[in-house]
């Protein structure tokens, strides 16, 4: 039995422990058309199959000290009592730079499932919590970031109906590891 709660700072402890890993096979790389004039193509590429874990970047127990998250939502997915699945929903925050100056919009800061509960729809359950909660506050958009190299996100953001608004080859290029992965900006339009 599945049920996705709204939680708050007290879960934080436990939200840390649902691993954010990504199994990557493939990534897009992108083509520039004419210098970029004419357009820019993905092309989805096989790699030597590895996992990114993301948590080392991202930790619940940590937001406090970097934000303001009195206007962020945040949300926990339990199957039979055992932690899945989390979101994080921010409203606008001073210094939260994805949302460019944008009052109406919201952004889907987080999504994580456990390894073993992958590819069950939990992710989507949670998503669906989040949009619904995003348009009761009023948002007009949801503004999601992901990197090139995490093709299952951008297939499942494209599936809720997101667009590729923005892409930025150098978002990375003075973190180490990170510096060929592209960013990825999708905006979904809260209707």
């Amino acid at each position: 039995m599945l049920e996705i709660k709204k939680i708050d700072k007290s879960f934080f402890e436990l939200y840390d422990t649902i691993p954010q890993n990504v199994d990557v096979h493939s990534e897009l790389r992108l083509k520039r058309i004419d210098g970029g004039l004419g357009g820019i193509t993905f092309e989805e590429v096989p790699v030597t199959p590895y996992v990114k874990d993301l948590s080392i970047y991202e930790r619940a127990t940590e937001y406090e000290n970097q934000f303001d998250i009195s206007t962020w939502h945040f949300f926990m997915a339990f199957e039979n009592g055992k932690a899945v699945g989390a979101l994080t929903l921010t409203g606008p925050t001073p210094n939260l730079y994805m949302l460019f100056g944008m009052k109406e919009a919201c952004v889907l800061w987080d999504i994580r499932v456990d390894d073993e509960h992958k590819h069950q729809g939990i992710g989507q359950k949670l998503f669906d919590e989040a949009k619904r909660v995003a348009m009761a506050e009023g948002y007009k958009r949801m503004i999601i970031e992901c990197q090139n190299n995490n093709v299952t996100a951008c297939r499942f953001y494209k599936k809720q109906g997101a667009e590729l608004t923005k892409i930025d080859m150098n978002a990375y290029c003075s973190e180490p590891g990170l510096e060929n992965e592209v960013q990825l900006i999708w905006t979904l339009e809260l209707k």
